[in-house]
């Protein structure tokens, strides 16, 4: 059995009559904290808000100027029920949109491959063509929204189907604002939808960084993501130091691959989970900021401020979500969204209350996207800058997460980096979780309506179901767009794209102009797979 002295990230297995109170991290928690526990040089740490070592924010006046971007997470079955969706959401005030899409889009495949057939439209909306992008942004004009997608193996493929789209409404490429998610690295640890081995992989991320320079200014080129650590299990001091230590391999590769720190640090961002205990959230956010601040400017050197600040979208926890008294999660769900404004996220997705059942219905998103306004014009948390800051307990949490995340990093370093390390970070993450599940089982951590207030009865409401036979009508249009070609024009084109993967140029040039020319995207990333290989994970 673990004591706090044996792992300095997880919590302590120390059962119910235990008197100390441990957050997720082991970091204990004293009954009573004050000035002594602050830093003598609490000053220096804090900085101004605006101003490097961006513990207080990355704007000087946060929300009083501008509300953050309230992003909803939809998407599924095609891509005309999805633009339904999107269009619903942006006239419930919306401020920008969050495409989910399915697993085999995720992982490159098209809706036709007999290794799909199940899969397509369930867990988010199929995208196998520039016509399903098309028909996703009806009406939508791509000049007035932000969009982000949650996609990364063939995250360069898909936004250039948005870019093409974009060009189709007369919008230009250099208006069009959103993020790639782009990280495959989680991937490889946490979420498994990836195609290519490293290299291959993280050329492809680099080459939309230099892509998204030229072409595409205001695009976000990666949100480097610790949510899906969480989701896995992780704690909120794993999640701080794995997810900066990809952001440094990511920035390293970069380099390597000869970009200019200060053209391309500017557009990264991250993306944090939002968990129950808010003191340790808001504390996760100010560190990682001010850890991010210190990495860009003293280890990698970076001149311009812009690529000191850590900006950041925060989803609410998926994980913390229960199918049993589900109407308790719109509870949750608030508590975690009031942490991540009082932690100073740029952009916000609220989960349904349902959400433990199934994919949200709109009733449960339109909960989700009040609770975003009630917390921004009712809760008080955006009238001032970083509103805990100067707590004697928020401020000890922000240290203590800050050196016990930063032994991580090292640890990281010392293995070679976060390629090298996969194995090492998915190992302490699945200890991780493994506590999580010790300390409800025996009822040490307390889930109101699962492991404490449970009720016989079960409340199941009205759940969103998708109806199967959009499956075949998305292949049916498929096979209809793939017979309605030049047949001998895609074939050249999947050559060239097999050709620059073979040699040393920017991957997105080719996949533009066989997107445009009618491939699909299985297709273009068959032709990538067949230079770059299948990745295999160890066990």
């Amino acid at each position: 059995m673990a004591t706090a002295d044996e792992n300095r990230t997880i919590a302590p297995i120390v059962g119910p009559e235990d008197p100390r109170h441990f957050t997720d991290s082991g970091i204990e928690i004293n009954a009573l904290y004050d000035e002594r526990d602050l830093p003598p040089d609490l000053e220096r740490r804090l900085g101004e808000p605006g101003e490097y070592p961006f513990t207080r924010g990355v704007h000087r006046d946060m929300y009083r100027e501008q509300l953050w971007t309230m992003r909803q997470y939809a998407g599924y079955a095609s891509a005309k029920e999805s633009n339904e969706r999107y269009r619903y959401l942006l006239r419930n005030g919306s401020t920008g949109l969050s495409m989910a899409f399915d697993l085999p889009t995720q992982l490159g495949l098209d809706s036709d491959d007999h290794r799909c057939l199940g899969e397509v439209g369930r867990t988010g909306v199929a995208i196998d063509t520039i016509d399903d992008m098309r028909t996703a942004f009806a009406e939508i004009p791509l000049d007035q929204v932000s969009t982000s997608m949650t996609i990364n193996a063939p995250a360069g493929v898909l936004l250039l189907l948005y870019e093409l789209v974009g060009e189709e409404q007369g919008v230009p490429s250099h208006e069009l604002r959103g993020t790639t998610q782009n990280d495959i690295l989680k991937e490889y640890i946490a979420r498994g939808n990836f195609i290519y081995p490293p290299e291959g992989a993280i050329r492809l991320t680099t080459d939309l960084f230099a892509y998204c320079d030229e072409n595409v200014p205001k695009w976000n080129t990666v949100s480097i993501s610790g949510y899906h650590f969480r989701e896995k299990g992780c704690s909120a001091v794993q999640e701080v130091g794995f997810t900066l230590a990809n952001g440094i391999a990511y920035v390293q590769a970069a380099l390597d691959a000869g970009l200019e720190l200060d053209r391309f640090a500017p557009r990264l961002a991250f993306f944090f989970n939002g968990h129950n205990n808010v003191f340790q959230e808001v504390a996760k956010f100010r560190a990682a900021r001010r850890m991010w601040a210190k990495i860009m400017r003293d280890q990698f050197g970076a001149q311009d401020e812009r690529s000191w600040r850590l900006r950041f979208h925060t989803q609410t926890g998926g994980v913390t979500l229960t199918a049993q008294q589900p109407q308790n999660n719109i509870v949750r769900v608030a508590l975690q969204g009031f942490a991540a404004v009082c932690g100073g996220t740029q952009s916000l997705h609220t989960n349904g209350f349902d959400e433990a059942l199934a994919l949200p219905t709109e009733h449960a998103a339109k909960i989700a996207l009040r609770t975003q306004q009630i917390i921004g014009y009712e809760s008080g948390a955006a009238d001032t800058v970083d509103p805990f800051a100067g707590s004697y307990f928020v401020e000890a949490l922000t240290d203590e997460i800050e050196t016990r995340a930063q032994e991580l990093i090292d640890k990281v370093a010392e293995l070679g980096g976060s390629v090298r390390a996969i194995d090492f970070i998915k190992n302490e993450i699945e200890e991780s979780a493994f506590g999580y599940f010790e300390r409800y089982r025996i009822e040490q951590d307390i889930v109101v309506g699962v492991n404490k207030f449970v009720e016989d009865s079960v409340e199941v409401p009205d759940t969103l179901r998708v109806d199967p036979e959009s499956e075949h009508e998305q292949v049916a249009r498929l096979k209809a767009f793939k017979a309605d070609r030049d047949q001998e024009l895609v074939a050249r084109r999947l050559d060239e794209v097999r050709d620059v993967a073979r040699a040393t140029g920017n991957m997105l040039v080719p996949l533009r102009v066989a997107l445009k020319d009618r491939c699909s995207i299985g297709e273009v990333c068959a032709a990538m797979r067949d230079v770059f290989g299948d990745y295999k994970p160890t066990y």
